[in-house]
């Protein structure tokens, strides 16, 4: 799904569409779901992320202790820290050949085995470290705001506080998880998360050419259905913008 439009009019486009076929009641509800979905707290929109990826583990092989992946992964963890902005993070490996990475508001971190393969460990943290600019930047609570007011989840009756996300069935919130993962952010977003990992990559003492060699791969495979692929600006000059930041030592 893509969330470069804006939320209230994509969601009310949404909403709108097929209204001669909805009573007023149902039109009401599903106007005050999408209102809601605008003004989802910190907490409801962490306790969503909490739900959809138990569901996507629970759907999903992960790298178990004696895995190379898990122990990969341990590694780089431990060099990028446990916390985005206060919020622990919890790493975890998808045995699926797929390249991507993804995380959600609530601090958890998923990384495929496909992109391990692909990628050395300095280029995992560099993909890794943009994943967390995402959340520490808000990137990802809006894309949950927007998933959230334009799936299945709207045709749930509105109610207020936290009592909104017991409401959502295991199949809306496998519908909330799958929007996330695949979740498409504007060009000044992707553009400001590089510069988050660049910075993170700093402070932690990580070399940055990871965070550019990840990209020249990137652009490498020539395309893919995932948002890495298919974000704005492209791979190559991602790359290039982290090579220019390098370069100028800043």
């Amino acid at each position: 799904m893509k969330l470069q439009y804006p939320l209230c009019a994509f969601a009310l486009a949404s909403l709108l569409t097929g209204c001669q076929n909805m009573s007023a009641d149902s039109v009401l509800q599903n106007g005050m779901m999408a209102m809601q979905a605008v003004t989802l707290s910190d907490a409801q929109v962490k306790t969503m992320a909490d739900e959809a990826c138990q569901q996507m583990d629970a759907e999903a092989p992960i790298a178990q202790a004696d895995s190379p992946y898990r122990k990969r992964l341990n590694t780089i963890a431990a060099n990028l820290g446990s916390q985005v902005n206060g919020t622990p993070v919890n790493y975890e490996v998808y045995l699926t050949d797929e390249v991507n990475a993804w995380a959600m508001a609530n601090g958890c971190v998923r990384v495929y085995s496909g992109l391990m393969d692909l990628m050395n460990d300095n280029e995992v943290e560099g993909v890794l470290g943009h994943e967390m600019g995402h959340v520490a930047l808000g990137h990802t609570k809006k894309a949950m705001q927007t998933a959230y007011a334009t799936s299945a989840a709207r045709n749930v009756a509105a109610s207020s506080g936290n009592s909104a996300v017991s409401a959502l069935s295991s199949s809306q919130i496998g519908e909330l998880g799958e929007a996330l993962v695949n979740a498409q952010f504007s060009q000044s977003q992707e553009t400001a998360a590089d510069d988050f990992s660049f910075e993170l990559l700093t402070q932690r003492g990580i070399p940055r050419e990871g965070l550019a060699s990840a990209f020249d791969k990137l652009a490498q495979q020539g395309g893919g259905d995932s948002s890495m692929f298919d974000s704005h600006p492209g791979s190559a000059d991602r790359a290039a913008h982290i090579r220019q930041r390098i370069a100028a030592g800043k």
